[in-house]
């Protein structure tokens, strides 16, 4: 057994947001005494071309795990080739009532409801001015629970406005099911509205800033192949970067009857790894060239190759990295061959 497996039995003694915590700062304090790079060493390199930008592998972090920038450098010192920041939303919020997170080990998987907690995007700007990260950081950004969803867009473009000048590239949540109605902006015009309003402003800041920034949509598992055919359409149409798929999904059918199964929430891990699969499979045959991050469900190098047989360029963690820890991100890129 190795030592993550013997770690990760003393933290899931505690509540699921408790160890969520304690992780990230003890990670953070092993970093701070160069003790991560000698216990895990450094990365492989196999350099991945996608958006424009160069990636020193193709697997990433996810959104969610470190949703301020507050632990950018000792994440990225796991081997990561990227790292994606947030969800971030204009003002600070607390995000739902705790408890808010729940995993079902029987499963692999997790459930959260967490509900965008963050402080906010000037301080998630502040903490990557302060990290100074010469990597790739991808900035998620969201809209506050009480902002209207006939207020939604000012949410993004406002987000969009504040960490263009930060990141590599962003990406647009629309996706999460633990704000309430935020679904609905995959859907019909307002998808197409919100798209076009991103590029408009985007058009706007690439001169301000004489540089272009990417954007990536998170896309829900939860889709049929008539809605990933309006997406992709509506992507290809308003000339976005990239696909982000999928979130977490709000079916339940692959946890049925095991403890926390009837918790609200997203769920991710195991019992999401087909459906995300199959949305990137459906994406691929509309979307041509433009390019698709898989993540969901990821808890090997093989779960890797089918997403990227199906069509991903990228791949993020988020649940396989907890139950696995950083020895899953070496097992994927040692065996990734380009």
């Amino acid at each position: 057994m190795g030592i993550y497996s013997w770690i990760r039995r003393i933290l899931f003694l505690l509540d699921a947001e408790v160890s969520h915590n304690l992780s990230l700062f003890v990670l953070k304090w092993l970093n701070h005494f160069g003790l991560l790079r000698l216990v895990l060493g450094k990365a492989k390199s196999k350099p991945v071309q996608v958006m424009g930008l160069t990636f020193p592998n193709p697997v990433g972090l996810a959104a969610g795990l470190d949703k301020n920038g507050d632990y950018i450098k000792a994440l990225a010192n796991l081997g990561f080739g990227f790292i994606e920041i947030g969800t971030v939303t204009p003002r600070p919020q607390a995000g739902n009532p705790k408890p808010r997170m729940f995993r079902l080990p029987q499963a692999r998987a997790i459930i959260n409801r967490m509900g965008f907690n963050n402080k906010g995007v000037a301080h998630l700007v502040g903490q990557v001015k302060r990290a100074g990260h010469q990597g790739i950081i991808g900035i998620n950004i969201g809209k506050n629970f009480d902002t209207p969803m006939d207020k939604a867009v000012d949410d993004y473009l406002y987000c969009l406005q504040q960490v263009y000048a930060y990141a590599d590239y962003i990406s647009v949540n629309i996706s999460s099911p633990n704000t309430a109605n935020l679904r609905q902006l995959q859907q019909g015009e307002e998808f197409q509205q919100l798209l076009d309003a991103l590029a408009e402003e985007r058009a706007v800041l690439q001169l301000q800033f004489q540089r272009y920034v990417p954007i990536a949509i998170k896309i829900a598992p939860d889709l049929d192949d008539e809605q990933v055919q309006h997406i992709a359409t509506a992507i290809k149409q308003s000339k976005m970067d990239a696909v982000i798929a999928t979130n977490t999904t709000i079916t339940r059918d692959k946890v049925e009857g095991l403890p926390y199964a009837d918790e609200a929430g997203g769920l991710s891990g195991e019992p999401v790894r087909e459906m995300s699969t199959q949305v990137i499979h459906a994406l691929r045959d509309q979307l041509g060239e433009i390019p698709i991050i898989g993540v969901g469900g990821i808890f090997s190098a093989e779960d890797a190759e089918d997403k990227l047989r199906a069509g991903a360029n990228l791949v993020q963690l988020y649940s396989g990295f907890i139950y696995r820890g950083p020895g899953l991100i070496k097992e994927i890129v040692n065996k990734y061959q380009a």
